[in-house]
């Protein structure tokens, strides 16, 4: 039947693919009987190329193809989208001129499409699998009559082979199946003599093939068993009723051999009827299946004595209606009554006073994706308290996933009353009589939960450290118990206080006016601390300082109060000790930000994410590039950029500069391993990276993993490193320069310059401060000051640099003042490694810019 002017089914997208896949027609071979219909039809209709094209998610494919170079192309551009669309006859006459069409490139490319015809393949489902499409690059007026009778023809053709092409599949891939299953197949005509017998049945039987096709079905019965089963297979060949037509039965099967052996067999008919037809039979060897039971059935007594006398109570229970299904003899001892009064009853029957309580974990555990574990205390028949401890986990059933939920309880009464005794010893500190750190997060966390409102006072000793320095600890634990009496006796009823630490307090504070009172608490803790301690030996004097939260306006959780009350304290020491401070989001916002940026700073130095910009510095004679500094740079996911000075300062606070300066160290040599061998890398050091004493260490293996030469690593440090500590440091520098390596001083002049340095240790070069730069054309004192640098640097056989120029007038003036080298944006910007590169090897046009400016 012609589809392809029928109104169109209801039928989505969706379906129309899952019906074109299921044919499994997509990149088949080329077969014999699609390619005539594409020669037909190109011949028919006198067209240079047809095909028989197949419209999937994303493309057109084409199972014959007539006058077509390639295979396939997008959907997006395949003219038989349109058709598929349609479910009708589209014709084109002339592409060029069709609105749809004219861009496409099917069309513009050389030899396009001009005539276009597709008549849709519509199967029997009713769904359009694609076109039978005839084109030309001759535009034509259409089709006449005839030609798309013609067309309409060969697409139904198309069509009926398409669906007939499945079937015959399936046919073959039955046929492969039979052959290749380990299951026996056999038929029998009417008269039960047998007419296939598949390999697995000659294995299974041991009857050849040709042996058994001939003879009755009965050689596949023991002797002793042939009577009883002959009418079944009777009844079956002729088409009676029998109980394993169409069901699989267990019974015993005969070998050739006369050996015996399980089998499960199901027959059914075959043919059209009397007189031709008859039954198949398949027929699996279950011989190791029933192994298999009889041990499973050997495990599941054996579960169920384990299960029976397990020291645990196990139960299981039905997840829909709560219903006990099974209890162990420790359930029976547990609970105090025997199974049978506790089979089919739910926990609400069985318990009224805690039922609901326990079906209530129960929801939790069917809801829960693993297993869940909750501790309660049960109340027996005979008033005696116990403590169990219950695991709970869904198991599937037979009828359902999460058919039941098992759960197994210990007793740990015992367990728990050595808890609690070993948690009363523990609640308090030794030494104060206050609670201890443990108790107060317990308590903190109790409050939190319960979202009552609360003050919390973070209360540390100032100058405690210098009482156990100077009078020992003894006087200090002395200092600390008195401290534990004052602070009971400053806050009242209504709050308490605990030890933290070593000689820091908490006071907690709930109830109203929280702010008012917590204020008067702080004032009451300073007043008293502040006063003397008398001991034995000494009378010792020491204060306080007093961070303040309230909750829930400075936090909702225990973490943010904990950090926001460490805040308030921190500034409260700012503000000069012995005062009290209140949290303030607005005013400690920075503090919260510098520590954000820590973290990330942290990660970004753990991922390797700081990166490296160079920027050249050329000889002022020649103009060509003799190094280039490496200058450290982070640019932050969210923040963007962040200043060196920011992310410098903050890794020397943190203790993240030795393995920041090492990575920037290995990077910059192995970069410097990519330039000319005359030109140089320099790389900034941190004061703080001499104070680990590794650095030598350190730049030592950088230039032997690098493998870069030492006369090609420049060194430079300023002069505050040197003030830090003098002796140390210029230990350090004369081992770097031991090895080889540059020593330069940077920023020179704006720090606490001492022409002392320079009897001590003789620098390579001296970096001029750009801020001297700056001003060299509008002040005389900084020209003067250039002018003396560079004299020092002639007198100690230094090079001199001049770092910030960013005027042409600048590199004038330094070039006649003496200066050595130059650097600066004017000259070029920080650039990559990978730029810098290409700069090397176009050094000329640096120079000759250098040249032409001086």
């Amino acid at each position: 039947m012609d589809r392809s002017h029928t109104p169109p089914p209801a039928f989505s997208e969706v379906d129309r693919l899952s019906a074109l896949h299921t044919l499994e027609i997509l990149d088949t071979p080329p077969e014999r009987d699609f390619d005539e219909i594409t020669r037909l039809a190109a011949a028919a209709l006198g067209v240079a190329s047809s095909a028989i094209s197949l419209i999937d998610e994303e493309r057109q494919w084409f199972k014959s193809r007539h006058g077509i170079p390639f295979s396939e192309t997008p959907r997006n551009i395949a003219f038989c989208t349109h058709a598929v669309a349609s479910r009708g006859l589209l014709v084109v006459p002339d592409a060029t001129q069709d609105d749809r069409f004219s861009s496409n490139p099917l069309v513009t490319q050389e030899s396009g499409i001009r005539f276009y015809a597709g008549i849709p393949l519509i199967v029997n489902s009713g769904h359009c699998l694609g076109t039978l499409c005839v084109f030309d690059p001759t535009a034509r007026d259409g089709l006449t009559a005839p030609q798309e009778a013609v067309l309409r023809d060969l697409a139904k053709l198309a069509t009926d082979l398409i669906e007939s092409r499945r079937f015959r599949n399936m046919g073959e891939i039955a046929a492969r199946v039979v052959d290749a299953t380990s299951d026996a197949v056999l038929a029998a005509d009417r008269h039960g003599t047998i007419v296939y017998w598949n390999p697995a049945a000659e294995r299974m039987f041991g009857h050849a093939r040709d042996e058994a096709l001939g003879r009755n079905v009965e050689i596949i019965i023991p002797q002793r068993l042939a009577e009883g089963h002959r009418d079944i297979f009777a009844r079956a060949a002729a088409g009676g009723a029998t109980r394993i037509v169409g069901t699989f039965v267990e019974l015993v099967g005969g070998r050739a051999d006369g050996s015996e052996f399980p089998v499960e067999l199901s027959l059914a008919r075959w043919g059209a009827g009397p007189p031709e037809g008859g039954f198949a039979a398949i027929i699996r060897d279950i011989s190791a299946r029933k192994v298999l039971e009889r041990e499973r059935e050997q495990t599941q007594a054996f579960l169920d004595t384990v299960v029976t006398n397990l020291p645990a109570m196990l139960f299981v229970k039905d997840t829909q209606t709560r219903q006990y299904l099974m209890i162990n003899r420790a359930g029976e001892v547990a609970i105090g009554r025997p199974a049978r009064d506790i089979i089919g009853q739910t926990d609400k029957d069985l318990f009224p006073d805690y039922g609901e309580d326990y079906e209530r974990r129960d929801n939790e555990s069917i809801a829960s994706p693993s297993a869940t574990i909750f501790e309660s205390e049960f109340v027996r028949e005979d008033g005696e308290s116990v403590h169990l401890r219950t695991t709970r986990t869904l198991i599937d059933g037979p009828d359902r996933p999460g058919q039941y939920l098992l759960g197994i309880s210990e007793d740990v009464t015992a367990t728990r009353l050595a808890e609690a005794e070993v948690l009363r010893l523990a609640h308090y500190d030794a030494l104060t009589g206050l609670l201890n750190r443990a108790s107060f997060t317990d308590k903190l966390h109790r409050l939190v939960r319960a979202g009552e409102p609360f003050a919390m006072l973070s209360i540390d000793l100032d100058r405690f450290k210098a009482v156990n320095d100077q009078f020992g600890h003894p006087v200090g634990d002395v200092v600390l118990s008195q401290v534990g009496d004052r602070l009971r006796s400053a806050v009242p009823a209504q709050g308490w206080v605990a030890r933290i630490g070593g000689d820091e307090f908490i006071a907690v504070l709930t109830g109203t006016r929280l702010r008012e009172r917590a204020d008067d608490v702080a004032s009451a803790v300073l007043m008293s601390i502040c006063k003397p301690f008398l001991t034995d030996r000494v009378v010792a004097h020491v204060g306080a300082s007093i961070g303040i939260v309230l909750m829930p306006e400075d936090g909702l959780t225990t973490e943010q109060l904990r950090e926001n009350v460490d805040l308030a304290l921190y500034r409260a020491k700012q503000m000069g000790r012995g005062k009290a401070c209140f949290f303030n989001a607005e005013m400690d916002a920075a503090a919260q930000d510098r520590r954000k940026l820590e973290t990330e700073l942290r990660e970004a130095i753990e991922k390797d994410r700081i990166e490296l910009a160079y920027q050249p510095v050329l000889s002022a004679n020649s103009g060509q590039i003799t190094s280039a500094e490496a200058l450290a740079r982070w640019t932050h996911p969210e923040r963007g950029p962040i200043r060196p000075d920011i992310f410098i300062s903050l890794a020397e606070e943190c203790g993240l500069i030795d393995r920041l300066g090492e990575q920037l160290l290995r990077r910059a040599c192995r970069d410097a391993q990519d330039w000319p061998e005359h030109v140089r890398v320099a790389i900034n050091l941190s004061p703080m990276q001499f104070i680990s004493g590794r650095l030598v260490e350190t730049v030592r293996r950088a230039m032997d993993d690098s493998r870069i030469r030492a006369d090609r690593v420049q060194l430079e440090v300023t002069e505050g490193l040197v003030i830090r500590d003098v002796e140390r440091t210029f230990k350090q520098l004369e081992e770097l320069r031991a090895l080889g390596i540059q020593i330069l001083i940077d920023d020179f002049g704006v720090g606490y310059s001492s022409l002392s340095y320079f009897q001590r240790f003789t620098f390579d070069k001296v970096k001029i401060d750009k801020s001297f730069v700056d001003e060299i054309a509008t002040s005389r004192a900084a020209k003067a000051i250039v002018q003396a640098v560079v004299g020092l640097g002639r007198a100690l056989d230094m090079g001199i640099v001049a770092e910030g120029i960013e005027t042409e007038e600048q590199v004038r003036l330094l070039i006649e003042s003496g200066c050595t080298h130059l650097q600066g944006y004017l000259l070029s910007k920080p650039v990559g490694a990978r730029t810098l590169r290409q700069m090397l090897a176009h050094s000329p046009d640096l120079e000759t810019k250098a040249f032409r400016m001086a």
